[in-house]
């Protein structure tokens, strides 16, 4: 039998594992999990993702793109005369006011770096990205402080379920910004 021309197979499969991981969590992350998911042959997703470490590279560098996407949305923080503290807390408020799955699966995929190294590329190259970006505003060590501390206000809210605080956010951000 012929071999079907499927180009957007890859992309599927990358699509199907952000389903799995949003539904059943790492631990439900399996190539046949995914393959049933994408409605592929089990053969095609180690044919595209020899490991499920390969998958998960895939899968968190696309769930990242809501962040870049909430970015974007706002100017790209591209405003030098802009209020930095107003402008970080309002694009945490509409990131975490989004798509609520996108983001705890990207949290879930970027916490998982924690005991999979191959992800740890991944997580470092979005930090510096964001902490490069911020350092049009501000000095390089207070990029990266402003960084963790955003991720600390959105793991906060994700693990606790309170409600995004706005003004709180822009309250503690200003403070770290000479």
């Amino acid at each position: 039998m012929p071999r079907r021309y499927d180009p957007d197979r890859r992309q599927r499969i990358i699509d199907a594992a952000i389903r799995v991981v949003g539904d059943k969590g790492l631990a439900g992350l399996t190539h046949r999990t995914v393959a049933a998911e994408a409605d592929v042959p089990l053969g095609s997703t180690t044919y595209h993702f020899a490991t499920l470490d390969e998958l998960m590279v895939a899968a968190l560098r696309q769930a990242d793109e809501g962040f870049a996407k909430a970015i974007a949305s706002r100017g790209g923080l591209t405003d030098p005369a802009a209020d930095l503290a107003a402008e970080l807390a309002g694009l945490l408020g509409d990131w975490l006011a989004g798509d609520r799955t996108g983001v705890e699966l990207e949290y879930e995929l970027y916490l998982a770096a924690l005991r999979r190294p191959a992800l740890r590329p991944v997580v470092a190259e979005q930090m510096t990205a964001l902490a490069d970006r911020l350092a049009g505003h501000t000095d390089p060590v207070t990029a990266r402080a402003l960084v963790a501390l955003m991720d600390g206000i959105c793991l906060q809210v994700l693990l606790t379920g309170t409600p995004y605080d706005e003004g709180y956010a822009r309250e503690v951000l200003a403070r770290m910004i000479p």
